[in-house]
């Protein structure tokens, strides 16, 4: 297959909300206790809800920096590449990537929401998360078709709201939803508790809505050793999906659910072989535990379930066959430091050839699977033909893909909107506030 033949879906990328995300979506009278980014007296831009901050806008949005500048995140908009925030310089990135569709995490809310679980009034978080659904499903995702998968979040502190809100964002035609690794870390109960989350698994199997669990939000299970450099977070996020993975099939969801399905989102594939020998070694051997997976094993369970999504896995990759290559998705995670831009065909052809991928094994990786678990069909807005790498660099040969530092960004964005006025913090508001969910970088919420 040639570079320029392949197609390219993401299943895992992030958008850095714009300010004014919330105007057209919040009813008039709740605009005023809105979320709003504001700066700060150290002049970085936060996101500002009910006295609390989410800590940085632009979570690890280092796409198009210098790597030596990766460990600082970008202060304000200024600072970050265009595409990062901007839906139509989004997809002009996509079209000079090669890539046809992206479903994008959240940012300053965490990528399940967490910033809304944790805030004191939560009628009005409630509130607010549905605004912030519609406007990623109805004004992101809407303003391209067929560019964008929809990706939704839930109420996850309320059972029955959370039931509610699958099912209305499944009515709007989204068919993924992201949810927390681990709940228990985050004070509300663990998988294992079926009477808690049964509903919502049965919302979401029944509406084919994909249960999606990005790393970096079970840091909680890591217990560091003292002295341990920042990197031990980083390397081993993607190491918490073998515990939310065993929670899930160990804990009854699976088993009980047999429609519900689950991305592991950015978890690599490198983990799924070991884990699942170890599953069905364990299963077989310890019989006396009394353990029913309806004459499967727990492998085949497993598999049925769900979806692996990778950015890199070169070893992994070489024993597809036997982690399913049913099951296994790219993703670019862009804007992010582990992202792959501008030149991911590139980077994922010499990868797949290089393990002796077949052309149909290369479809099924870069997109038919992602398309078939998700639901989603490629070519209702856009043919085939047009959704090729070269087809989609063809439509936007111009974009600019330097690399510059992060103040470099800054003097472009200050020359193309030199009145722009940015909300800032009042002494009031800085006296009540305290920051909440600051992650690692590199990492998640």
């Amino acid at each position: 297959m040639r570079i320029e033949d392949m197609i390219l879906v993401s299943i895992d990328d992030h958008v850095i909300e714009p300010r004014d995300m919330f105007e057209k979506h919040v009813p008039r009278r709740y605009k005023d206790v809105a979320p709003k980014s504001i700066m700060d007296e150290n002049g970085f831009e936060k996101w500002w809800f009910q006295g609390v901050c989410s800590g940085s806008t632009s979570l690890n949005a280092v796409v198009g920096w210098p790597n030596e500048e990766w460990g600082l995140n970008p202060s304000t908009f200024a600072e970050m590449r265009p595409g990062t925030y901007d839906v139509h310089e989004r997809v002009r990135d996509m079209n000079r990537n090669g890539i046809l569709a992206s479903m994008c995490f959240p940012s300053f809310t965490g990528f399940s929401g967490r910033f809304f679980q944790e805030a004191a009034d939560k009628d009005l978080a409630l509130i607010m998360l549905k605004a912030y659904n519609d406007w990623h499903i109805d004004e992101w995702a809407a303003s391209y078709p067929g560019r964008f998968i929809p990706l939704a979040q839930a109420p996850v502190w309320d059972p029955e709201a959370m039931v509610e809100e699958i099912r209305r964002v499944a009515a709007k035609g989204c068919r993924a939803v992201a949810m927390p690794e681990l709940p228990h870390l985050q004070a509300i109960p663990s998988y294992h508790d079926l009477e808690y989350w049964g509903p919502a698994f049965a919302a979401a199997a029944e509406e084919q809505v994909v249960w999606c669990l990005h790393i970096g939000q079970g840091f909680g299970a890591i217990n560091q050793a003292p002295g341990a450099p920042l990197d031990n977070f980083i390397i081993l996020a993607t190491q918490v999906s073998t515990i939310a993975a065993q929670d899930l099939l160990w804990g009854g969801a699976m088993l009980n659910y047999p429609d519900l399905k689950i991305a592991w989102s950015e978890a690599g594939i490198g983990w799924i072989p070991f884990y699942l020998d170890r599953c069905d070694r364990h299963y077989t051997n310890q019989r006396w535990l009394d353990n029913d997976f309806g004459g499967k094993l727990p492998s085949d369970v497993f598999r049925e379930h769900s979806i692996a999504c990778y950015v890199t896995d070169p070893t992994a990759l070489r024993v597809r066959e036997q982690i399913g290559i049913d099951i296994i998705a790219w993703e670019c995670d862009y804007p992010h430091s582990d992202s792959i831009f501008p030149n991911a065909p590139e980077f994922v052809h010499a990868e797949l050839t290089g393990v002796g991928a077949s052309d149909a094994e290369i479809n099924k990786i870069t997109w038919q699977n992602t398309c078939r678990f998700f639901g989603w069909e490629p070519f209702k807005h856009i043919s085939a033909t047009d959704a090729t790498v070269g087809a989609l660099r063809a439509q936007s040969p111009d974009v600019d893909i330097e690399i510059r530092s992060k103040h470099e960004w800054r003097k472009l964005y200050q020359a193309a909107h030199p009145d722009e006025v940015i909300p800032v913090m009042d002494a009031a508001m800085a006296g009540e506030t305290r920051v909440q969910m600051a992650p690692p970088v590199g990492g998640g919420q």
